[in-house]
């Protein structure tokens, strides 16, 4: 099992929300950059950065940041949140980062989609990002009509092999993943299924090995020390 520690960043410091909820924000952590070295001692493989904001107004307020924090890291970098154009792609892919999760442009621009799974389709992952079960986009604050496995199986014909699932409700809250939808959209599709959401603890990450799943994006229980990155899943 791959654990990546996940930096969400809004006005340039790390943070937590709860279900998604801007506000109900925590401030967690240290700063970024210090944030990043710590992870990457604790032995991470490659960290997630989320431009919260970007995710919520569509504008890469935070790319200064991120693409700073892309050229410090020695692992490979997941950016999130806000890539909704070619040149924000680029500008990212350039800066170091191996991996892009578009979750509203995934939904709303499908031309734009195309291009860019055309253009670089081993760096682009999708973010499907779940409330009951509808993909919730715009910094989850807009929730579709779209069922989330149907969006699933849309982007593995366009040839996505990656995808990353959020329950929102889960997120932030300590309560475990929900295992039920995981287990669910990994059988529906053959895209490699990354969890993220609700994770509290190493029993978590045990319970996602056993359904299948290869790679946990996981917050606010490494931050509480209740996961931690090179453990020993048992």
């Amino acid at each position: 099992m791959k654990i990546i520690p996940a930096i969400d960043l809004i006005d340039g410091k790390c943070v937590r929300l709860y279900q998604g909820d801007f506000s109900r924000t925590t401030q967690v952590g240290m700063e970024p950059e210090a944030q990043l070295n710590a992870f990457i001692r604790d032995g991470a493989d490659m960290i997630h950065i989320v431009d919260l904001e970007g995710a919520r107004s569509g504008k890469g307020s935070q790319l200064e940041l991120i693409t700073r924090l892309c050229g410090l890291s020695s692992v490979p970098i997941e950016v999130g949140g806000g890539i909704r154009n070619m040149e924000t792609v680029e500008r990212l892919l350039e800066a170091g980062a191996s991996r892009l999760v578009l979750g509203t442009s995934a939904l709303e621009d499908g031309a734009f989609l195309k291009a860019v799974l055309k253009a670089y389709p081993e760096h682009i992952v999708i973010g499907i990002d779940a409330k009951a079960g509808k993909v919730a986009v715009r910094g989850w604050e807009t929730v579709s009509e779209i069922d989330f496995i149907d969006f699933a199986r849309k982007m593995e014909e366009l040839g996505v092999k990656t995808i990353v699932f959020t329950d929102i409700s889960k997120d932030g809250t300590l309560s475990g993943p929900n295992l039920q939808s995981l287990q669910e959209i990994s059988q529906a599709v053959d895209c490699k299924i990354v969890a993220s959401g609700g994770i509290k603890d190493m029993e978590d990450i045990r319970n996602l090995e056993k359904i299948g799943i290869e790679e946990a994006i996981v917050g606010k229980a490494i931050y509480d020390g209740r996961v931690w990155i090179k453990g020993d899943v048992g």
